[in-house]
């Protein structure tokens, strides 16, 4: 096996780690704002095991991209203000992408043409037509596109996944997600998110959406969504959202986000779900989960949340995009592809525009003759 190549060769390489994976080179758009986690978190992690090697780092703003550098430990000759430059100068495996979601597809292209795989923030873009169009330039190219969805592959999200996948409560029926989180005052969640028309759905339920699809185990058939902004919200799209959602099994899904509560009850990382099913219940609440079982032997039960067996959460060494770099490094390493493959991913991006979609209409939206649509129309319009 060939040594590690420096900074700027010919052609990018992979080293050995012992009998486990290989190290990946890797090219990082976005030091700025979530691309902060990234630089100082994520990133790091995967450098320290041997996972990836950053050799370039991409942000338009100057003191962004020197907290990038700092973090990562890179040269100024690694650092660019421009992608279009990055992209021509250095050699990569793949990038990761983390910057506005209007900017996703020119980055795409840029690493599409160079011919790197692609590891993206969500969502996949800022509309359903460029989501689609995304996905499918990057099948046509026969490269690897993954999407970050950091919230699904979080501890606690995944500890009650475990707890309800096994069946051990049996059939769910309802799925239940609350996000009340106090970023009223402008510039608080973003300056970008408070300028976009529909922030709570592109930017916040796009991820309770799709722990609520992930947790239901079927693909959501309708969605129906209500949103609006109240009065306090220093935004200029709206801010709360109440959704409704039917999946293919039979289970329903209702989802309640804000981004202008008054006082946090459940902020960003701290959510409440529940799920009830045939024989019980599991709540998540601020990161601690407890399940309800039904006595099988009773007419009639009650209980309250705070008195049901309490649940540790599953161990693990890396959670969110940390292990979502892992992931996507093991399936560029030939193993299955991530649950996150941006094909896959098509249907979370696809319960947030129709959402989107129902909330203009004011009347539910079939979510996968919607996305079939957006499907159609690409297609044809590639040949």
């Amino acid at each position: 096996m060939s040594a590690k190549t420096g900074f700027n060769t010919l052609s990018p390489r992979l080293h050995s780690k012992g009998d486990q994976s290989m190290t990946y080179k890797v090219l990082h758009i976005g030091a700025g704002g979530f691309g902060t986690d990234w630089c100082n978190t994520f990133l790091p992690e995967n450098v320290v095991d041997g996972t990836v090697e950053v050799v370039g780092i991409v942000d338009i703003n100057p003191e962004a991209l020197e907290n990038g550098r700092k973090h990562l430990r890179l040269t100024n000759e690694q650092c660019f203000t421009s992608a279009d430059v990055a992209f021509r100068t250095v050699n990569a495996d793949f990038c990761t992408i983390v910057v506005p979601p209007a900017f996703h597809e020119a980055i795409v292209d840029l690493a599409l043409a160079r011919g790197m795989n692609i590891l993206s923030e969500k969502p996949i873009a800022d509309t359903m037509e460029a989501s689609v169009r995304i996905a499918h330039k990057a099948k046509a190219a026969g490269l690897k596109m993954a999407v970050t969805m950091s919230h699904r592959f979080d501890q606690d999200k995944s500890t009650l996944r475990a707890l309800v996948s096994d069946n051990a409560l049996g059939r769910i029926n309802t799925v239940s997600c609350r996000f009340a989180d106090d970023r009223r005052v402008y510039d608080t969640w973003g300056r970008f998110r408070h300028e976009m028309v529909h922030p709570m759905l592109i930017e916040g339920a796009v991820h309770h959406l799709d722990i609520i699809a992930d947790l239901a185990g079927a693909p959501c058939t309708s969605i129906y969504a209500r949103t609006w902004k109240p009065e306090w919200a220093e935004y200029r799209g709206d801010t709360d959202v109440i959704v409704v959602m039917d999946f293919a099994n039979g289970a329903r899904g209702v989802y309640e986000g804000s981004s202008a509560h008054a006082t946090g009850l459940n902020v960003w990382g701290c959510e409440y779900f529940r799920v009830d099913a045939a024989s019980g219940t599991a709540i998540l609440d601020h990161r601690e989960i407890e399940v309800f079982h039904r006595d099988s032997k009773r007419v009639e039960q009650q209980n309250r949340q705070g008195k049901g067996q309490q649940v540790s959460l599953v161990a693990g060494e890396k959670w969110q995009n940390s292990l979502l770099i892992e992931q996507f490094c093991a399936w560029m390493d030939g193993g299955p592809p991530m649950a996150t493959n941006v094909e896959d991913n098509l249907q979370s991006v696809a319960l947030v525009f129709s959402a989107i979609e129902s909330a203009r209409l004011d009347e539910p939206v079939r979510v996968q003759e919607f996305l079939q649509s957006f499907t159609k129309s690409v297609s044809m319009k590639a040949k």
